[in-house]
């Protein structure tokens, strides 16, 4: 039986202008992606700017999420930490407070041993809570290789991985060598991902167009490539956005075009420039347009 099916939405954290998390903005963006079809909501990964979080507002947006949604869909709460204890901390929160599961990546200050990885896993393991690991070689020292996943699977906690490296091939690789489900974790694989066998999709665009990247997984699942392939097509230069290091500013102005505004991005993160939001725009009236 499959755990985490479908579309799970990664969060954007909603913003005042003075930089204060909004709670009340976050508890709406919960209610109306759950109106819009979403399966599953994922708040402190890093699409929601985890890093940025007091100790405090990591505790009440994890709260926050939890009690809004009220186990209308599942929560997956993101752990990323600079420390194993830290880690074990979130996913013991996470635990406590009715979670479904936690997100988590590797250590992420340095280049870790597998040794030193596995440690990691095995002490969130203890926790007690469904684990998806999360691979993200783009922006994280580790590599989570199909192999390295395939010892971490023997974990009886660890169940799925969210696969972020942009080859479709790991995604064959990690079915072939383990019994973990995985969900595409970068956007512009949503078509290829669950044509490959991925069940789930933690997505970051469909914070702006959730019917659309529902529909849009729906379709991939069960092959139906002719009703798929336009409507993928007429996303596919949003989602590339998902795969860069400016993601967040992009997906929170996709958001804004939606006419769902959540403020601004923490420094460092900054505003784009005029050309990036117009690119931006354009392809946001061509996504738009395909399913008007």
């Amino acid at each position: 039986m499959i755990k985490f099916d479908g579309v799970y939405v990664a969060l954007v954290t909603p913003f005042k202008e003075n930089y204060e998390v909004d709670y009340e903005r976050l508890g709406e963006l919960c209610d109306w992606l759950i109106e819009q079809g979403a399966q599953g909501l994922v708040p402190g990964g890093s699409l929601g700017e985890y890093a940025t979080f007091s100790f405090e507002e990591r505790t009440k947006i994890t709260e926050t999420v939890l009690e809004r949604v009220a186990g209308r869909v599942p929560v997956v709460i993101g752990t990323g930490a600079p420390s194993t204890q830290l880690a074990v901390h979130w996913a013991t929160h996470a635990k406590e407070k009715g979670a479904a599961g936690i997100m988590a990546l590797p250590p992420i200050n340095y280049h870790p041993t597998e040794r030193e990885v596995e440690a990691h896993y095995e002490a969130l393991n203890e926790v007690g809570i469904p684990i998806i690991a999360y691979n993200n070689p783009r922006d994280y020292p580790t590599d989570l290789t199909p192999s390295m996943l395939a010892r971490l699977a023997q974990l009886e906690n660890v169940v799925a991985v969210k696969e972020f490296s942009g080859d479709i091939r790991r995604v064959h690789d990690i079915l072939e060598q383990s019994d973990l489900e995985v969900m595409i974790g970068v956007d512009d694989l949503a078509l290829e991902g669950p044509l490959m066998g991925a069940t789930g999709w933690i997505s970051g665009v469909p914070n702006a167009l959730p019917k659309q990247g529902v529909e849009l997984f729906r379709l991939a699942r069960e092959g139906r490539l002719e009703e798929a392939m336009p409507l993928y097509r007429s996303q596919l230069e949003l989602f590339h956005y998902d795969a860069g290091p400016q993601l967040v500013q992009a997906i929170k102005y996709m958001m804004e075009l939606a006419g769902f505004p959540v403020g601004p991005t923490r420094p460092p993160r900054l505003p784009l420039s005029a050309t990036e939001y117009e690119g931006i725009r354009k392809a946001f009236e061509k996504a738009v347009a395909s399913v008007n």
